[in-house]
């Protein structure tokens, strides 16, 4: 039986490829198991390094590593509390976060 050629689309090569450097950078940035989890823990609130440390198992200079990108993409912000002024906290930045996640929504979602 023959196929029903009335249902093939045209072949179009005039697509244009979206720009996706942001949800890719996004992507490459959570491929990283320790990142993704500082990112989960971070949800419950601030934190310093040597209790990051603890949680994953890691050395307290590797998790400063991964917070240092997760800070440089903007999803972490780091302080000092006034209590206790040896230690730096570090905490999500929620608008960030929001952010990042519409960029992998843009290419995930399905179309309505």
């Amino acid at each position: 039986m023959p196929a029903d050629t009335s249902i093939i689309p045209e072949v179009r090569l005039n697509l244009v490829a979206p720009d996706i450097e942001a949800p890719v950078a996004v992507a490459t940035l959570l491929a990283d198991r320790n990142r993704t989890t500082i990112l989960a823990i971070l949800r419950d609130g601030p934190h310093c390094v040597c209790e990051l440390a603890a949680a994953l198992g890691e050395r307290s200079n590797n998790v400063s590593n991964h917070l240092a990108r997760l800070r440089e993409a903007g999803l972490v912000r780091a302080s000092r509390m006034a209590a206790d002024t040896r230690r730096v906290y570090y905490e999500r930045d929620e608008a960030a976060c929001t952010a990042a996640l519409s960029q992998l929504k843009g290419v995930l979602e399905p179309i309505r």
